[in-house]
């Protein structure tokens, strides 16, 4: 805002002596005022009073901990008028309840508090806004933070003066979407189950404008194993019916997935093992959940699985091949993968390569390689490099390499060794670059509710 008040200026003195203005306007330049911030909008002003005053009365701000919205303060239409509500978050910890979500609605140039949402417990969660049955208005879902080990979970709907509560439970894990294909968005929640046994419960909307449950299930994982790496994610089955995907991780380093779907209006879980009663789906983790990976609109699923091991015993990290799965519990193999989670890239398999090369890992300061080699000869086909540090630039076109990538830090280089391999294991810099990508870790850009 300053450097354009001083262009402006600039350009104005300029103008005047370019076109040899006689009669130009004089000023005098205080440059003070080059400098002063910018003024607020009177209702954000207005805004601050109100947010100053409970402020004084002992409340401190408590911005929710976790999700996507983390701002003391944040600015949302909620009743789809077209304007903004403001919704702020405090403790204050002299109350009966001492956690407050205040809500504001904007009158013409100024704010008034509307209502309030107070809640007892350490700390407010998370908040989400999602307008789950069509009717043009935000329902509020509040995470409360109760006690160490203890999740609460409520969902409000709002008119002009006040919100109205429509479920209220303990929780882990949450998610709103739209299961039964009605275009209103459901609820499900992860909870513990009286014997310690994960459940899903599964919401619907009622004819009176309520949610209730309709049905619920058990789980292969626990609430452990959900609330540290664990995820639940909304997506699609090979049919494109929708499905809920639910990852638990073991304190063995495995990842135990659940295929939640709708069967007659009841939520099922798709690959139950009739034998033991839990998921079918466990496979070493791999720090991948499920996602729509090929970008094709269908859910595919990972598997970690091994890859062969050199003549000395190298081996260096897995082949994850991505499955999709349908109603019923049946799979198809749609890609695979060759994912290097410390240097952040992965490179699309050929399937001719499957079962026919391994891989092996090598660090110096500056670069990190990967070396693809032909089992049984060891003769290397491919070689992926991590450069980092001064003169990457430089050693990035040196010999044979030429670049398949760029981050802010790093830069990363192939090379073919040995274009004599040929065969199967041909691959021109073209076909690398297409089938090289570079990894971004979902939960550095997201987090739960």
């Amino acid at each position: 805002m300053t450097r354009h008040r001083l262009t402006v200026i600039l350009l104005f003195m300029m103008l005047c002596t370019l076109t040899g203005c006689a009669s130009a306007p004089s000023f005098t330049l205080n440059p003070q005022e080059l400098y002063a911030l910018p003024k607020l909008p009177a209702k954000y002003t207005e805004l601050n009073g109100l947010l100053t005053e409970i402020l004084s009365s002992g409340a401190e701000y408590a911005a929710p901990t976790s999700g996507t919205n983390i701002q003391s303060v944040q600015l949302i239409d909620l009743n789809g008028d077209g304007r903004e509500e403001a919704v702020a978050f405090f403790r204050n910890p002299t109350d009966e309840k001492p956690l407050k979500i205040c809500i504001f609605s904007a009158e013409g140039d100024s704010y008034r508090l509307a209502t309030r949402i107070e809640g007892s417990g350490t700390a407010i969660y998370s908040i989400n806004y999602v307008d789950m049955n069509k009717d043009g208005r935000m329902e509020i879902a509040v995470g409360w933070k109760a006690a160490a080990e203890l999740q609460v979970l409520e969902i409000y709907t709002s008119d002009e003066e006040e919100t109205h509560p429509l479920v209220r439970t303990d929780y882990v894990k949450y998610l709103t979407f739209d299961l039964n294909e009605d275009e209103q968005q459901e609820l499900i929640v992860l909870r513990a189950g009286e014997n310690g046994d994960g459940v899903a419960d599964y919401y619907s909307w009622q004819d009176d404008d309520t949610l209730m449950t309709r049905s619920y299930i058990r789980i292969s994982s626990t609430m452990a194993e959900l609330s540290q790496q664990g995820r639940v994610r909304s997506g699609t089955l090979r049919n494109g019916e929708p499905a809920i995907f639910v990852s638990g991780i073991t304190d063995q380093g495995m990842a135990v997935t659940d295929i939640l779907t709708l069967r007659g209006g009841e939520i099922s879980n798709v690959v139950i093992d009739q034998t033991t009663g839990v998921s079918a789906e466990i496979s070493p983790f791999c720090s991948l959940y499920p996602s729509d990976f090929n970008s094709d609109g269908i859910t595919e699923t990972p598997r970690s699985i091994p890859l062969p091991t050199g003549p000395s015993g190298e081996t260096a990290y897995r082949l994850i091949d991505w499955r999709q799965f349908d109603r019923s519990g049946e799979s198809v193999s749609v890609l695979c993968t060759y994912h290097n989670l410390d240097d952040g890239w992965y490179l699309r398999v050929p399937s001719a390569w499957l079962d026919r090369f391994y891989a092996v890992r090598t660090t110096s300061p500056g670069e990190a390689s990967v070396t693809f080699c032909l089992r049984g000869s060891a003769q290397p086909f491919l070689r992926v490099s991590a450069l980092t540090g001064s003169g990457r630039d430089m050693r990035a076109v040196r010999g044979n390499r030429f670049i398949i990538g760029r981050r802010t830090e790093t830069i990363y280089t192939a090379e073919i060794p040995d274009k004599s391999v040929g065969g199967d294991f041909s691959i021109t810099e073209e076909e690398l670059r297409s089938a090289f990508s570079l990894i971004i870790r979902e939960d550095w850009l997201t987090s739960d509710n």
